[in-house]
């Protein structure tokens, strides 16, 4: 039975700043001129009830002519509170400095660890965790190339022994987090990295939002609860419902050139054509770098116009297409990277921030300046309505930190930043304003920014740019995916063609079944080619008929991991996920993977039958005392995986 929300939760949420009665009460500290400031003083409270499941309560005050507001978010359906702080100047001259802005304080209880990862660091050291009990001293994480995931990942957890704390910064730029042990529990903070500056008049720069979750019981109850707000609350909607299971598919590497740089209007049409042909309709269609002038240079940015000569109906063909068959058309974009001979280079030079490094032509466009984001916003948005595109995807290949770091002076230090997120959120949500139903797909050089705030309006249908067939690898990114941002997208890759040929002595294909057991996620892409053969083909739509059910269980049910997950090949992997009424695990025996069998436990269901078939149609079915006493036992050979279904009823 799934998770759900107790009493006991809500009793919990003082803990975590539910409520401030006065101005001095906001978890709010920061320096003025140096000058230590803690909350809002002398604020004015306002209540407002957003919907039946969300309060919001403002905090408002001021310091000279700088007017200072906190916002909390208090859900009712979920033990989450949120806080943000935003500094106004209403003045003529620029404010005194604001430095050292936390949100955050003390969490009484009885502390036992913190809980933190590095984020995707665009290798196969990425996606680890780190449990540290701060018995040595304090801790601070941040991410190192002005991206919200690269080196710290913002999604963190604060264990204590009766109940478990979850903590997400949400900013898309740089942030820090401290955690110090207290005489009665542990002090957590976070904001800006990097913030020391004066505000402009007129000008408004707020504090990344810092989400808190309280949950009574251990870790794994935590991690279900975090899922079930998550898409609930934070997960985006289209036209109002659930995003549903997508399968991904596109004519990749197009004429043997890198990414896109050789799509057209024909060989796009062709090969669409083809995979309807062969039964395999795709939720989404994808397009992605090298649909603009770019001569097979697909990081040649800065021109947002489709190639004429490749498309010279524009790409409304290719749109109207996808719609025909029922599939979302999906485009690359990366509108914040600008390089020398485009467009924005040539015309507007002023909007850009170069990095200084000698032989390093990227510039970064500055979303903080108005008239560049407006701009942006009118071009892309116009190629979205021509090309009938469904889903933006926004990609950012370089680190942005030494472009701010360049062009600030000693008292605007992160002002530069603080603007570009601002504009950046505001470009974002002016796209899904102008165009309902829109997907956003959030992507920087894979995971670099997944943050909360980004992931309100995104989903990560590519959260890594590392490890597609490196199976332990993905196998260790799903475990934080599917904990903490339940709605992402694998590849059915494999890169272990030799172990297959040389030591099973089997023939290699691109699509085997073992590859698709790989590729177990809420979407997927499947690198079955437009040009695949007969057996090709029937072997992706009985993995399509799978995968489409394992899907829609992965988002309505609780998720638990089975097995320990360390990058090895020489390890068993299985996971499962259940609702009220069915659920499935997976089981993997991985290459270099030692003993024959494989039980999976299954306890607490004393009451009730379980009903089981497996992927291949085999049906039994055993009772739950029988189930506790000894579990599932799964037999299978190296480099083998299965998906076995069920469902429970009463006895």
């Amino acid at each position: 039975m799934r998770v759900q929300v107790s009493k006991e939760d809500f009793s919990l949420t003082p803990l975590v700043f539910a409520r401030a009665a006065a101005g001095e009460d906001v978890p709010l500290r920061f320096r003025l001129d140096g000058e230590p400031v803690k909350g809002v003083p002398g604020a004015r409270i306002a209540r407002e009830s957003v919907d039946a499941n969300l309060i919001r309560r403002t905090y408002a005050g001021r310091l000279g002519s700088l007017c200072v507001t906190a916002t909390q978010w208090e859900y009712r359906d979920y033990p989450v509170v949120e806080w943000t702080a935003e500094f106004e100047n209403t003045g003529g001259e620029p404010s005194g400095i604001l430095s050292d802005i936390l949100l955050g304080g003390e969490i009484a209880g009885d502390f036992s660890a913190f809980v933190h990862g590095n984020g995707d660091t665009c290798r196969d050291d990425g996606y680890e965790w780190f449990r540290d009990d701060l018995k040595d001293g304090g801790k601070t994480i941040a991410p190192d190339d002005g991206t919200s995931c690269h080196g710290a990942f913002p999604y963190m957890k604060l264990v204590f022994a009766d109940y478990t704390v979850r903590a997400a910064v949400g900013w898309p730029a740089m942030w820090k987090a401290e955690a110090e042990r207290t005489e009665n529990g542990v002090r957590f903070e976070a904001g800006q990295l990097r913030c020391h500056f004066r505000v402009m008049p007129g000008e408004k720069l707020r504090t990344p939002r810092l989400t808190f979750m309280i949950s009574a019981g251990d870790e794994a109850r935590s991690r279900n609860l975090w899922r079930r707000w998550y898409i609930d609350h934070i997960l985006p909607r289209e036209n109002g419902k659930p995003l549903a299971p997508a399968l991904c598919l596109h004519y990749w590497g197009c004429e043997g050139k890198p990414e896109h740089t050789a799509a057209t209007e024909e060989n796009q049409l062709r090969a669409i054509e083809r995979y309807r042909e062969n039964g395999l309709i795709p939720d989404i269609w994808w397009i992605d770098a090298g649909w603009y002038k770019c001569d097979y240079n697909w990081p040649h940015t800065g021109t947002w116009k489709p190639d004429p000569d490749r498309f010279p109906n524009g790409l409304g063909p290719v749109g109207r297409a996808c719609d025909e068959i029922g599939a979302r058309f999906l485009l690359w974009f990366e509108p914040e990277r600008v390089t020398p001979g485009t467009e924005l280079a040539g015309e507007h030079p002023d909007w850009l921030l170069p990095t200084g490094r000698e032989g390093d032509g990227n510039c970064l466009l500055d979303l903080g300046n108005s008239a560049c984001r407006a701009w942006l916003t009118e071009r892309v948005d116009s190629i979205i309505k021509e090309g009938h595109i469904r889903v933006y995807r926004q990609d950012f290949n370089f680190s942005p930190r030494p472009c701010w770091e360049r062009a600030e002076s000693e008292d605007r230090i992160g002002a530069l930043e603080n603007r570009h997120v601002q504009g950046y959120l505001a470009y974002w949500d002016a796209l899904i304003d102008r165009n309902p139903g829109l997907w956003i797909d959030s992507c920087a050089s894979g995971g670099r920014r997944n943050d909360l705030e980004t992931m309100r309006r995104a989903v990560p249908l590519h959260y890594t740019d590392v490890g597609y067939g490196d199976i332990p690898v993905k196998q260790k990114q799903y475990r934080e995916m599917f904990e903490w941002i339940p709605y992402f997208r694998s590849h059915n890759m494999a890169w272990d063609r030799e172990f297959v040929e040389k030591t099973l002595g089997q023939e290699w294909t691109d699509n085997d079944d073992f590859t698709f057991e790989t590729a177990m996620a809420p979407a997927v892409t499947y690198m079955t080619w437009w040009d695949a053969d007969d057996e090709q083909f029937a072997r992706t739509k009985r993995a399509e008929k799978i995968w489409r059910r394992a899907a829609r269980i992965m988002l309505d049910g609780d998720y638990e991991p089975l097995t320990e997950c360390r990058k090895s090949a020489g390890d068993w992997y299985a996971m499962r996920f259940e609702t009220d009424t069915e659920g499935f695990v997976q089981i993997m025996r991985n290459r270099e993977a030692e003993g024959e069998t494989f039980t999976v436990p299954f306890d607490g269901y004393e009451s009730k039958k379980l009903a089981f078939e497996t992927e291949n149609g085999d049906r039994f079915t055993l009772d739950g005392e029988t189930l506790r006493r000894d579990g599932l036992t799964v037999s299978l050979p190296k480099r083998a995986g299965t998906v076995i279904f069920y469902r429970i009823a009463e006895n």
